[in-house]
């Protein structure tokens, strides 16, 4: 519960709760808190015990540790009902993203090389140029206005 404390944090506590106590109502303070925390766990012990009893034996592996969203997907993804474990193993990101990086730079090279009508023509066996190109304009004329826009 308390393993982040160091050794001064915990000195600077006892002097601050010496200081703010007193050295004589101190240890009844603290057999209070001791009392206190002892009826808390002992009340979440038999709540726990109540709902498990209420769920029945079907529920008797049920732990309510599940119920953090964390431990119930590590518990899900460590199941191999589903065969996760081999797509993880199989899943490489860093090649992933170089053969995107690839696809994306030799896509850029081919595209500007060998465009021509019939490959952007978007038939099924050819590919799409998704490139922006410019239309060409006459110089004088003015772009449409859109009055909603401005």
């Amino acid at each position: 519960m308390f393993n982040d404390i160091g050794p001064l944090e915990l000195v600077t506590l006892v002097v601050l709760a010496v200081l703010v106590f007193g050295p004589e109502k101190l240890p009844k303070m603290i057999q209070d808190v001791t009392r206190t925390i002892r009826k808390i766990r002992e009340f979440s012990e038999s709540a726990k015990a109540d709902i498990r009893e209420e769920l029945g034996p079907e529920f008797k592996d049920f732990e309510f540790e599940d119920l953090n969203p964390k431990t119930f997907i590590r518990k899900q993804l460590d199941n191999d009902e589903l065969g996760l474990k081999e797509i993880r193993n199989g899943f490489d990101l860093k090649k992933e993203m170089a053969e995107v990086t690839d696809a994306v730079h030799s896509r850029d090279t081919d595209s500007s090389s060998s465009s021509s009508p019939s490959s952007s023509s978007g038939s099924s066996g050819g590919s799409i140029d998704m490139t922006k190109k410019p239309e060409k304009s006459d110089p004088d004329e003015r772009p449409p206005f859109d009055a909603d826009a401005t």
